[in-house]
């Protein structure tokens, strides 16, 4: 009896396991058209480098702000679900637009709606997952539901792949997202349940004194790797340049986030055993040696090879920075403390992308690889030396 009940409480909880299948579904929908935008941008609406870094920093930006304010509204009203319907619905409906766009300019506001979506969603998302899941394994639980999201990433581009292949073109592609992601609504109306039971503080204000300093580091060593850390859309360009065809950057794609499903679990899982922060060190400190890679690399095998070992990085740190927030932060404050963290990314993203897309255009690609290799370094270096794994340190 003690060993059933211990079983149950290490498995992955019906909720998470829901919240799963819509990642699945909505990544499935989103990679039928984002590893192909930068190309249809470039070649059909005839922007540049610039202009891609421009767009996504905006859409990232804007929607990690939302993040901060969803989150700490679903702390507030101690209701999550409601939020994640309305933001995988909005994404839902907006993404399939960018089939009937003409200018870029059209594509940045699409792209901005469809991360409005994100922004709604994400922070109660991950706080939802946080309350369904026993502190024991949630690297494991936020592990499965990266390698879930990562799943429908390599369905969506082997899903183009065939259907480029067979003559459709990049509009009518983008049109098909539509269906997987109604069927992602529908999931979630009927089999994702509300956590009850959400503990109440004293009053959720919205301030960042609620935290401890120690998660405050965090959220600094975090703004400061993600200056770094650009759009990967850069690393499609990167792949066009050096020669791999447009028909086989799907394939690609597929390959990157095969590695992203194959580790994500496994990485969460570590951290559960060793803790969150040596496992995000490593995973930063394999970012940082793949990226100079990347400004290197000068044949095709060469970006197979780096955008395979890319994965590695998303298993070892997407859903533990994810677990390590939640074992920082009381429950109480958990929709706020992933908003945070969002934010943190978020106002990261624009100028990161910026930064990287002038210095792409100005002293070409190697420089801007070696940028972001050197701050992810420097990142790892401060969460080794500063960062305790406590959450009640001040």
């Amino acid at each position: 009896m003690n060993k059933n009940i211990r079983d149950k409480s290490l498995s992955i909880p019906k909720n998470v396991k829901a919240l799963g299948v819509v990642s699945f579904l909505n990544d499935t929908a989103s990679e039928m058209i984002y590893p192909l935008l930068p190309i249809f941008l470039v070649n059909v609406l005839g922007a540049g480098p610039e202009v891609l870094g421009v767009i996504e920093g905006v859409a990232e930006t804007t929607a990690s702000f939302l993040k901060l304010f969803s989150g700490w509204l679903s702390d507030k009203l101690r209701k999550r679900k409601f939020l994640v319907v309305i933001g995988y619905s909005l994404a839902a409906l907006a993404r399939p637009l960018v089939a009937i766009t003409r200018y870029w300019w059209q594509v940045a506001v699409i792209r901005f709606t469809d991360r409005l979506g994100k922004g709604i969603r994400t922070s109660p998302r991950d706080a939802l997952i946080s309350h369904s899941t026993p502190d024991a394994i949630k690297g494991k639980a936020f592990g499965f539901h990266r390698a879930m999201d990562h799943t429908g990433a390599i369905a969506g581009p082997i899903v183009a792949m065939v259907l480029l292949k067979f003559g459709m073109s990049l509009r009518t592609l983008f049109l098909w997202a539509l269906l997987p992601g109604m069927i992602t609504v529908i999931i979630l109306l009927i089999f994702v349940k509300e956590k009850e039971h959400i503990p109440v503080s004293k009053g959720v204000n919205f301030r960042f004194s609620i935290l401890s300093k120690n998660f405050k580091v965090y959220l600094f060593i975090i703004i400061l790797f993600t200056l770094g850390n650009s759009t990967d859309a850069f690393l499609i360009l990167k792949a066009k340049d050096i020669g791999v065809s447009i028909a086989m950057i799907p394939l690609l794609w597929v390959a990157l986030h095969f590695v992203k499903m194959a580790t994500s679990m496994p990485g969460g899982i570590w951290s559960d055993k060793i803790g969150r922060r040596k496992v995000i060190i490593i995973g930063w400190s394999v970012y940082a040696l793949i990226y100079l890679g990347f400004g290197f690399s000068s044949v095709v095998w060469h970006i197979w090879l780096l955008f395979a070992l890319y994965g590695i990085y998303f298993g070892l740190t997407e859903g533990v920075e994810k677990a390590f927030v939640s074992d920082l932060v009381v429950p109480e404050f958990h929709g706020t403390a992933f908003g945070f963290y969002h934010l943190a990314v978020g106002i990261s993203a624009f100028p990161s992308s910026v930064i990287f897309g002038f210095i792409w255009q100005k002293f070409g690609s190697p420089a801007a690889f070696c940028y972001g290799s050197g701050l992810a370094a420097l990142s790892a270096l401060l969460l080794f030396t500063i960062v305790n794994e406590s959450r009640n340190s001040k």
